[in-house]
């Protein structure tokens, strides 16, 4: 060999074997974290000990780095809630793509959580109850979630309303959330007596938590119940839906990436076509016509964190002739035109190796235009929430989470007479804080405590609302839970109007439930007591001076519910039993003494039995709803709300058919029996001639509604053949 080619070889050895060093620095770790059920874990962290070197894991539960690392050393992964994981390893051997699983700290896999006053569902349930197809496929319930919700305990059934009345409460004491954040007006408009729909499709979303009292220091301005709706993940494939109604029409497309996906929902209604066929007790004009659009971003922002957004605007319009009572045969033409607009914007991820993050502002405006011949009641709305949530295990025994929020709105209502005008409006600036944690004493006992403080400017300057929960584990599949705490809300709007100088309205939960469920069985019952204060009062002879109204309002609330529900005894086929006692009394708004409200009845029950038949590809669901008498005020007997109306039954029938792997034909029909429920009377504001108020009863819009829809699904997956696993 030629000693200048000898002298380049001996060069070029050299070379690489200097070079061999940052060789070994572009060595690349792979692998997946999962948990005990191979679900992905995302914001793993994953890193090697005593070194700067690691990363965390994707969406995916993915993670790859490079190290400059040699020889043996230890992988460690973590994660919050779960026990740390070490892995040695040779960094001079080669290695293959690594598969790592994650147990989760002090048995929390073995549904050790706080179950007093909340259904949880969907999803990221631990503990399913309702599902958003459960609430579309509900006998009686025509896809309104407020209607499905109904069919649990801790609701009444106020059936000229339409709204949420829980435990005792007022409907304007539900508060409804989106991804965490405030929605403002969740409620469609209606004429009077004609029960609004919440604005909100159940398919938007993929689970739902439905507090009936004692929730988390996280949620506020709400005295008895908290609705959290959290949208869908990413969808995985693209696909178009089409729906044709008896009462409108429906057009989605949702468009899947590797990273985001935008989802977008037209819907036009129009219920005068069916009122055509289908007569009801409203002298129409023109039916009630909406148009809706909803639209959803999702993006994954990094390996850990992901943005949504979240919009839906609405317009609806209406005009009828009302009839006032007594009038002898007036018509008074009266028309109500609603434009609602909301949209939010959320990000949920990890905040560097042990905390998580949750952040989003949201906001809500809605413009109402009541008009009558002879008057006309305008009111604009406008709201705004932005929230802050963190959150970081401090041991494997103790989480911490603290947050803070500011809330604002903006309401302004125009009064038009012929000989007369009047405005009123206000703003509240409301600042929050709070903290929150929870502990595992034992493997079988959990206690969350947390603690809120509210400061506005309006009513009182600040306010601490202190909050406590805990769980105990009983047996393998059962667990007592208990919540008290103490909250406040500010009055309706109407109040805040006339009278700013209010304060804000309070109430104390006391909670005690006991939960078990096993092999697709639960059984739950709760029983509570709840305290009302400084509730609003006025003198209903003056009721538009603000010297008239005072917080000296007070009530209780206590009742026992209980809730059964079995998708596992009968083949194919899933029921539940849901049945509220409650005893309330209330002295506030008009009341002359502590009597029981108009919407409270003693006795709820609801029974809900669905069943699919395989072999005709076809679902049959059935609801029977019960409510024992509510009270009403008769004035020709001088006695406040001391009549009782007849007991509430009602027997709604839906089918679902599944054409193939892409239709769905569905069809419902409630009160199937005609009978002709009575919610309440309305009496004259004056008495007639012979000294008598004449009255009449308040019914349903008619005796029966029915529904037909044919649903399509254009994808290149068979996302329809869903009903199989109700």
């Amino acid at each position: 060999m030629k000693p200048q080619r000898l002298r380049n070889i001996l060069l070029l050895s050299a070379f690489c074997w200097l070079l061999l060093p940052s060789a070994r620095a572009q060595y690349r770790l792979t692998g997946i974290v999962q948990d005990n059920e191979g679900q992905p874990l995302i914001g793993a962290s994953v890193y090697i000990q005593s070194t700067l070197e690691g990363t965390t894991t994707d969406t995916a539960g993915r993670f790859a780095f490079s190290t400059q690392a040699t020889g043996r050393q230890t992988l460690v992964i973590s994660y919050m809630g779960y026990q740390t994981r070490t892995i040695d390893i040779d960094l001079d051997q080669p290695q293959p793509p690594l598969q790592i699983r994650l147990r989760e700290e002090f048995n929390k896999l073995d549904d050790l959580v706080i179950t007093a006053g909340s259904f949880a569902a969907g999803e990221e349930a631990q503990r399913e109850v309702l599902k958003p197809l459960d609430i579309a496929t509900t006998a009686g319930a025509t896809a309104d979630i407020a209607g499905a919700l109904n069919a649990l305990p801790g609701t009444q059934t106020v059936g000229e309303e339409g709204r949420l009345f829980v435990r005792g409460g007022d409907s304007y004491e539900t508060r409804t959330y989106i991804d965490g954040l405030l929605v403002f007006k969740p409620y469609s408009v209606s004429a009077p007596n004609t029960p609004v729909r919440n604005r909100f499709s159940p398919f938007m979303f993929k689970g739902m938590s439905f507090s009936t009292g004692g929730y988390t220091a996280e949620y506020g301005q709400a005295l008895s119940s908290v609705l959290a709706l959290n949208t869908k993940d990413r969808p995985l494939h693209t696909r178009t839906d089409l729906g044709l109604m008896s009462v409108g029409l429906e057009a989605a497309q949702v468009v899947a990436g590797d990273k985001s996906s935008l989802a977008a929902k037209l819907a036009y209604y129009n219920l005068q076509p069916y009122y055509q066929v289908v007569p009801q007790r409203i002298d129409w004009q023109r039916a009630p016509a909406t148009f809706e659009l909803n639209a959803a971003y999702r993006v994954d922002v990094s390996s850990t964190g992901t943005l949504k957004s979240y919009i839906k605007y609405g317009n609806s319009t209406m005009r009828y002739d009302d009839h006032p009572i007594g009038s002898n045969g007036l018509r008074v033409p009266t028309s109500i035109d609603n434009d609602y607009l909301y949209g939010n914007i959320s990000y949920r991820g990890a905040a560097g190796r042990h905390w998580g993050l949750m952040g989003g502002a949201s906001f809500t405006q809605n413009h109402d235009v009541y008009h009558t011949d002879t008057s006309q009641i305008e009111d604009r709305f406008l709201g705004g929430h932005a929230k802050m949530v963190l959150s970081r295990d401090l041991t494997s025994r103790i989480a911490l989470h603290l947050g803070g929020e500011g809330i604002f709105r903006q309401v302004d209502s125009r009064l038009q007479l012929s000989l007369f005008n009047r405005q009123a409006l206000f703003n509240e600036n409301l600042g929050v804080l709070f903290a929150e944690t929870e502990i595992y004493l034992t493997n079988k006992l959990l206690t969350r405590v947390g603690l809120r403080f509210e400061g506005s400017n309006m009513g009182s300057q600040a306010a601490w609302q202190p909050r406590a929960s805990l769980a105990f584990k009983t047996g393998e599949y059962s667990q007592l839970s208990a919540a008290a705490g103490h909250y406040r809300q500010a009055p309706r709007d109407r109040y805040w109007l006339i009278a700013p100088a209010l304060d804000y309205e309070q109430a104390t939960h006391y909670i005690v439930n006991y939960q078990i469920s096993r092999k697709r069985r639960t059984f739950r019952a709760e029983a509570y007591y709840k305290v009302y204060d400084n509730l609003t009062k006025y003198d209903p002879t003056h009721e538009y001076e603000p010297a008239a109204y005072t917080n000296g309002g007070s009530g209780y609330a206590r009742g026992l519910d209980i809730f059964w529900r079995d998708n596992k005894t009968i083949r194919n086929a899933d029921y539940w039993v849901s049945y509220s006692y409650l005893d309330t009394e209330r002295d506030y708004a008009g009341f002359p003494a502590a009597v029981v409200p108009a919407f409270a009845s003693t006795h709820n029950i609801s029974v809900v039995y669905k069943q699919f038949v395989s072999q005709l590809q076809t679902q049959f669901s059935a609801t029977y709803s019960f409510a024992s008498g509510r009270p009403y005020t008769d004035p020709n007997t001088g006695e406040f709300n001391s009549k009782r109306t007849p007991a509430y039954h009602d027997l709604s029938l839906s089918v679902s058919y599944l054409v193939n792997n892409y239709i769905i034909l569905h069809g419902s029909v409630t009160n199937v029996l005609g009978r002709d429920n009575v919610f309440g009377y309305e009496y004259a504001r004056w008495p007639d001639q012979s000294g008598m108020y004449a009255g009449r009863a308040i019914k349903q819009p008619a005796l029966r509604m029915y529904f037909i829809g044919v649903f399509i699904t254009l994808s290149k997956e068979k996302t329809l053949n869903q009903l199989q696993t109700l």
